[in-house]
């Protein structure tokens, strides 16, 4: 069951949902959108390797814009930070930014129970396209959870995405054994 904007509403009342900043009018019937932070980063290398630490660097997306080119993998951020403590949160592109030619993730579309930071969003575009700060990026879904869960996202030792950031997050992939 995905939460209606009522029961969205009610569960921030609750606090088990966080938003910040929360804005009335980002709320639809059965989402919240969620916008483009000022930070983008791109891996040092073109060619990136599971097993080793593949590093990025970091820029601020220029007051004019930024152009995305194509065949290149931008790591973005949400400009919101949230938790979600009861629900599964789902990242979704708006509409609008797929009809742009943007994808926002490349398979981390989905959160867990206990997430508490902003987005790290892969953006990829099929051709070159502006994008700008502060831009609506995507909207976030919650999902009821069946059962009582018993480790929170938040809570777990090995995982990899706990530190609070307002920037884009590299691959933590090295960091597992295979």
């Amino acid at each position: 069951m995905i939460l209606s904007d009522q029961l969205i509403l009610k569960e921030i009342d609750a606090g088990t949902i966080v938003i910040e900043p929360f804005k009335r009018e980002c709320l639809g019937t059965n989402s919240y959108d969620v916008h483009l932070g000022k930070h983008l980063a791109c891996y040092k290398s073109r060619e990136l390797d599971a097993k080793k630490h593949n590093e990025i660097d970091h820029f601020e997306i220029p007051k004019d814009g930024f152009v995305l080119q194509p065949n290149t993998l931008y790591l973005g951020v949400t400009l919101e930070y949230t938790e979600t403590h009861k629900h599964v949160p789902f990242l979704e592109g708006k509409s609008s930014t797929g009809r742009l030619g943007i994808d926002i993730h490349a398979t981390a579309g989905k959160g867990d129970v206990g997430f508490c930071n902003t987005w790290t969003l892969e953006i990829s575009a099929t051709q070159p396209v502006k994008i700008y700060a502060g831009m609506p990026i995507g909207q976030l879904i919650y999902f009821v959870v069946e059962g009582d869960v018993e480790t929170m996202y938040n809570t777990k030792s090995d995982a990899k995405y706990n530190n609070k950031t307002t920037k884009p997050v590299e691959s933590m992939m090295w960091k597992n054994q295979f």
